[in-house]
């Protein structure tokens, strides 16, 4: 019989072990929901055009206020892609369509850490200008800016010199990817709002409808059509858009149209190795997944193929499957040396969603390795979640500004260069370079939220130079919105 003391030392420890816990459970929910901040703020940084009196990131100033006057348009507003200041359709919606998504499946969280309307303000500044691009039913302005220019100075945005050529789809130059990526995007933006501005919300709906019948009835790759797209985000082909439209249209519309045609499809694309602008067989994998799950179609024929790639991809994140994705030492998932972050924001958030599919109907996943549950999926998150936020061999945050031990000279031609508020003498196209762009000091801004990627050995070198893994890009952060809000 235990005596009295040892039950109250028993009990003393106990409650200390759950204090313990809790304080560390508390410490981690604090360190998501400053990150979930942080990756809002980014898109601030990002923006292009005429900035808003509530703007937060405060060394930003107007920008590219004359785009589309070539074409005799207003394309002012948008994002900047990534670190140069080009405006480039095909990820901007990609951007958006996951923003939404991220806002779809996390509402609550993204409420509850105050978090919702910085959501819908990333995503309205986005749908404002996709909008806007989308002039008639099949005309559709995928590009502002030229590459080959752009990348040639180093210039704030502010007082970029560079031209601003205008670059569209009609139907004798189709894009079906890029118009059914726009469908999607305004799509899934208009579940968002319909219940915050339902006459906004029924504008997307709309735009959405003619872009998926301009991009399936007009077929061909945006980069065909717009050939200075081949040089920085080429299309490898325009089925998985096009299913990925219908099944956002199908969610928004509930309209049996768009779910034939997802029933009617030959090539379900098969089990992938990545989710990305240019491969979102993944994400229509999912969304067509929840609809077996909640029994709105038979889980057989193409369904049951969607099903089956989806849990696929999930297991194989899990390290459960036959094809396990591969891992860095340190145990982040390695997908591709380009700004490798960006596949494993794909991957933890449709793991998150996953997860929460799974766990409304109490399952797991059935994988060849053994089952996963969702607490399985939402450790393995966390893990990824916690690589990228320092706990890694470099002990280093790869997001900007979080931490005290983050990367100082991303490749970002804003950051970089003194702020237009504190210096507005004007940077020159090639004077930026010897200014700023080789200079052996810290970025003058912090473009907090913005993240970048380590390489395959856990290594990085801080260096503004290496584009491939130190220029943060709008893709990268918008999946993890969700995945953040989730965690925190």
């Amino acid at each position: 019989m235990m005596s009295l003391s040892r039950v109250f030392t028993f009990m003393v420890l106990l409650f200390c072990s759950f204090q313990i816990h809790h304080a560390t459970s508390s410490a981690a929910a604090a360190a998501y929901k400053q990150a979930l901040t942080n990756s809002l703020l980014y898109f601030e940084g990002q923006r292009s055009g005429k900035l808003p009196s509530n703007q937060r990131v405060n060394w930003r100033g107007d920008s590219a206020l004359k785009d589309g006057q070539d074409a005799g348009i207003d394309l002012v507003g948008g994002y900047y892609d990534a670190g140069d200041n080009l405006k480039l359709g095909f990820p901007l919606a990609f951007t958006i369509t996951m923003l939404s998504w991220s806002t779809i499946e996390f509402n609550d969280q993204l409420s509850q850490q105050n978090e919702l309307q910085n959501a819908l303000r990333a995503i309205k500044w986005g749908t404002d200008y996709l909008i806007k691009a989308h002039t008639s039913p099949d005309v559709l302005y995928g590009e502002i800016g030229d590459p080959d220019s752009d990348h040639s100075c180093w210039q704030r945005p502010e007082d970029m010199t560079t031209p601003r050529t205008s670059y569209k789809l009609d139907d004798q130059h189709p894009g079906s990817d890029l118009a059914a990526e726009t469908a999607a995007a305004l799509a899934a933006a208009s579940i968002v709002f319909q219940s915050v501005d339902t006459k906004y919300s029924s504008t997307m709906l709309l735009h959405a409808t003619q872009l998926f019948d301009f991009a399936n009835n007009h077929r061909g790759k945006y980069s065909d059509s717009i050939p200075p797209a081949r040089e920085i985000y080429s299309s490898s082909g325009y089925q998985d858009e096009l299913m990925w439209g219908a099944a956002w249209l199908y969610r928004a519309t509930n309209m049996k149209k768009y779910l034939d045609y997802l029933g009617a499809v030959s090539d379900s694309g098969g089990v992938r190795t990545e989710f990305s602008w240019d491969d979102k067989y993944v994400g229509a994998h999912i969304l067509a997944a929840k609809l077996v799950l909640d029994g709105k179609v038979n889980a057989s024929g193409i369904w049951a193929q969607y099903k089956s790639q989806a849990d696929e991809y999930i297991c194989s994140c899990a390290q459960k499957s036959n094809h396990n994705v591969p891992k860095t030492p340190g145990g982040l998932f390695w997908f591709l040396p380009w700004n490798n972050n960006q596949y494993v924001a794909t991957a933890t958030f449709v793991m998150s969603v996953y997860s929460k599919y799974l766990s409304s109907l109490g399952s797991s996943l059935k994988c060849s390795g053994g089952d996963v549950t969702p607490d399985d999926l939402t450790s393995l998150v966390r893990f990824q979640v916690d690589y990228i936020l320092g706990s890694n061999p470099k002990n280093m945050s790869y997001m900007v500004g979080y931490g005290s031990n983050f990367p100082q000279k991303i490749h970002h031609r804003g950051a970089s260069i003194i702020s237009i508020k504190k210096d507005p003498t004007p940077v020159a196209c090639k004077d930026g370079f010897q200014e700023w762009f080789y200079k052996n000091a810290p970025n003058p801004n912090v473009l907090v939220g913005a993240v970048v990627s380590p390489d395959g050995s856990d290594n990085y070198e801080d260096s503004r130079n290496d584009f491939q893994r130190a220029e943060p890009a709008t893709v990268t952060l918008a999946p993890l919105v969700g995945v953040l809000a989730n965690l925190a």
